[in-house]
């Protein structure tokens, strides 16, 4: 059993997890579009309470649900805790699709366990992984840095299939 408050980081590959799909679950999914939106994950742990400065600044985003990686040309999903509908189904026919392609993709044969160590440095492509960390002791130091490098352009503009 993985140490639940040991602050350990998950890795989920998309890629894999993508790969591993029937073909009739790819042919479903393959032009679908998500929407993000950092208060439909805050809500769902119990924030709800945000100013309309705040409602404004946290619209949600339009993402492919399958993404291809601009340079390897791999195709993975899409996923996070921030997608909460997709484009054209109905909210609860969308959530439940999502959950059942996130229970897939998060299976153990996809994930990596990261046990921190001082000094560690870890890299992801948040394009094809998508990661999430665990409980840890809040007394405890914990110093974390982040770089992102902005994309391109948005998903919805990018094909999944050429």
């Amino acid at each position: 059993m993985v140490n639940s408050k040991g602050g350990n980081t998950e890795f989920a590959d998309m890629r894999a997890a993508y790969d591993a799909l029937d073909d009739e679950t790819k042919a479903e999914i393959e032009n679908l579009v998500c929407e993000h939106s950092l208060m439909y994950s805050r809500g769902s742990l119990g924030f709800t309470d945000y100013t309309d400065e705040e409602k404004a600044m946290f619209r949600p985003v339009l993402q492919r649900l399958v993404r291809m990686h601009p340079v390897h040309r791999r195709k993975s999903l899409y996923l996070s805790s921030h997608a909460g509908k997709i484009v054209g189904m109905s909210v609860p026919e969308g959530r439940l699709l999502l959950r059942d392609l996130t229970e897939h993709a998060t299976q153990p044969e996809f994930v990596y366990v990261h046990k921190w160590k001082l000094h560690d440095l870890v890299m992801w492509d948040n394009r094809q992984t998508v990661h999430r960390v665990r409980r840890y002791d809040q007394s405890q130091p914990r110093d974390m840095r982040r770089a992102t490098v902005a994309g391109t352009e948005p998903t919805v503009q990018q094909l999944a299939a050429e």
